[in-house]
């Protein structure tokens, strides 16, 4: 990890390595194979391109596409010019994918072939995107990814880049009902792990002959910097566009994969599957987990099938992923609490547990918790009061509730806002209410996150019918459908009389949850 000290952004990454390990192999999807020196060339070809285009510094590019090696050249091409990367998330209705190209002002669009008609069926609502590059099968009127980039030259474009430079720009659900850009900058992604090197740690544990797993997919923070990981490290990256779990079990057997990362949903689909018991799992070291708290249980039934090594992790998008760790020797210590447990700040982040005055709390006292990391975000695009709230004095104020204990172990109890957490996909109640509250028949409701075996949390509708108006659970699900994404629908709807409300009036959601958290030790799952 000599190599650690060089990178200071993406840009470097991408030449760096291209020069260590030219013919190395970079990343694989299926057939599709790209060395270390094919994505640093590549990702010049595109950045030529985007320029002759007309993009400038800090031009938002947006990608809307399963991921594939021509994501990661993309990436590389916005990193060489100073160019933001909006990734966004595949699974977003028409309506929150045109939101977002609007509200992040992108100029230029990659296009998987898959949403095609997706983007048709908004193309008239965008303001400010002029050309659309169709990343697969060709469409009239816009250019043809390889046709279009082989015209230009693969030199490097002479650009001088900064780590404090605006590298992506990843968008969060929002509490208001409307999601955020997080802009994160090139230090983003080197900072957290240069603090390891600076201690003599490695990286957990990353080798040039490591094979990595990706299937969380990039518009995700922690799919996006667990890539850069293994690209850091000169490793072999194999990539899946979508989570299939007997696609994972082949991959994992056909390629040796040492190293995966996952969000406990798929960790939980892949336990389901009969296959799973057939697997060759002797070449993983680890998996490493986060994005949503994990059941024990299930915990446990995963380290007993796949026999390696676990890793938990918890950050935020705004932290520039990880800044909490539960390392390997904590999953199978014998103080069995700590698998309850979110883990240490990792080297060079500090913790704080704070009560509503700010004030910083003692162990064992409930609080939210505050983070202060060096990855930590620049700032909210476009929203300085949400920034102002959020990063304070250099903390990030999580909106989570928690506690450390005597040995300065994190343990996340709840959260202060109302986000639920399906399957890995954080869900914001505000969004499905204000949609909600226009069907015909909804007096009230509120939106609540009940314990789900498979999915940690579904989301449950509460709702209050209007004096005389009927309406039945599928009619309100139906209602949410097409609006919003697929995983935001409610599962389960359930009617009452009224909803209870504290003075000011606002829907109390602590009580609304209560009889369905009876019995269990936190409120997340």
């Amino acid at each position: 990890h000599k190599l650690m000290q060089e990178f200071d952004t993406l840009a470097d990454l991408s030449r760096v390595q291209a020069r260590e390990f030219p013919n190395a192999k970079a990343l694989i999807l299926g057939n599709e194979i790209l060395t270390y020196q094919q994505l640093d060339r590549e990702s010049d070809r595109i950045a030529n391109a985007l320029l002759a285009q007309g993009i400038k510094e800090r031009s938002r590019v947006a990608i809307l596409a399963k991921d594939s090696p021509k994501s990661y050249e993309v990436l590389f091409a916005c990193a060489k010019i100073k160019a933001v990367l909006v990734p966004i998330n595949w699974r977003l209705a028409a309506s929150e994918v045109s939101y977002i190209l609007n509200d992040a002002e992108v100029e230029l669009l990659f296009v998987g072939s898959e949403f095609h008609d997706l983007v048709k069926s908004i193309e008239s609502e965008l303001t400010k995107l002029k050309t659309f590059v169709t990343i697969e099968k060709t469409a009239a009127d816009w250019l043809n990814y390889h046709q279009w980039c082989q015209q230009y030259s693969d030199a490097s474009p002479e650009i001088a880049i900064a780590p404090d430079d605006v590298a992506v720009q990843l968008y969060t659900s929002g509490t208001t009902g409307r999601p955020k850009g997080v802009q994160l900058g090139h230090y983003s992604f080197f900072a957290v792990a240069k603090e390891w090197t600076r201690q003599g740690q490695n990286w957990l544990n990353w080798q040039q002959t490591d094979k990595s797993l990706l299937v969380v997919p990039f518009f995700h923070i922690g799919g996006l910097w667990w890539a850069i990981r293994g690209l850091v490290a000169g490793a072999e990256n194999i990539l899946l566009p979508a989570f299939n779990p007997i696609e994972v079990l082949e991959v994992i057997e056909k390629y040796r994969i040492t190293k995966a990362a996952m969000v406990p949903a798929m960790i939980q689909v892949m336990l389901l599957e009969p296959q799973c018991l057939e697997t060759d799992f002797s070449s993983l070291a680890y998996v490493l987990y986060g994005g949503s708290p994990i059941a024990e249980s299930l915990l446990r039934k995963a380290m007993k099938t796949f026999s390696c090594d676990f890793v938990q992790i918890y950050g935020l998008t705004e932290t520039g992923n990880c800044a909490v760790c539960l390392p390997e020797t904590a999953h199978t210590s014998s103080n069995t609490n700590l698998l309850k447990s979110a883990g240490k700040p990792f080297p060079g982040v500090s913790v704080a547990i704070v009560d509503s005055a700010g004030k910083k709390l003692p162990p064992s006292q409930i609080g939210e918790i505050w983070l202060k990391s060096p990855a930590k975000m620049l700032g909210y695009w476009k929203l300085p009061e949400a920034t102002a709230k959020t990063l304070v004095d250099g903390w990030i104020h999580t909106g989570d509730a928690g506690y450390c204990d005597n040995e300065g172990y994190i343990y996340i109890c709840d959260r202060l806002k109302d986000m639920i957490c399906y399957a890995g996909e954080n869900v914001y109640p505000a969004e499905i209410e204000n949609i909600l509250y226009e069907h015909p028949a909804i007096q009230e409701v509120g939106v609540i996150g009940v314990p789900d075996e498979d999915f940690g949390e579904s989301i449950k509708a509460i709702v209050v019918l209007k004096a005389g108006m009927q309406a039945k659970a599928l009619d309100i699900i139906n209602f949410v459908r097409g609006k919003l994404a697929d995983f935001k629908l409610p599962r389960s709807v359930e009617f009452v009389q009224t909803l209870p409300r504290t003075p000011s009036g606002k829907v109390q959601k602590g009580k609304l949850r209560e009889k369905y958290w009876q019995g269990y030790q936190r409120q997340v799952n």
